[in-house]
């Protein structure tokens, strides 16, 4: 499945998206973005991680406002998007 990266905060969107197969990687620095097929952001921070610019290849979806399962349909509609 996909390497997915999820904020520290949304361990409920962590979880199901570990229980639907996918790779779940902590997002704690720009660093751990590398090789994400997608990120979830908590969208509390406007340069999420303290990046000005974006190294994220992947999708990025920001989670606010949104149900754990709100926000793993979304990725899943963006992995579909991409293949």
């Amino acid at each position: 499945m996909a390497r997915i990266g999820v904020e520290d905060a949304m361990t409920d969107v962590k979880e199901t998206l570990a229980e639907m197969g996918h790779d779940v990687v902590d997002l704690q620095s720009e660093d751990d973005t590398a090789y994400c097929d997608c990120c979830v952001i908590t969208g509390q921070d406007k340069d999420v991680m303290g990046m000005s610019t974006t190294s994220i290849a992947g999708s990025v979806i920001n989670a606010s406002g949104y149900s754990a399962q709100e926000v793993c349909d979304m990725v899943q509609d963006k992995l579909n998007e991409q293949q």
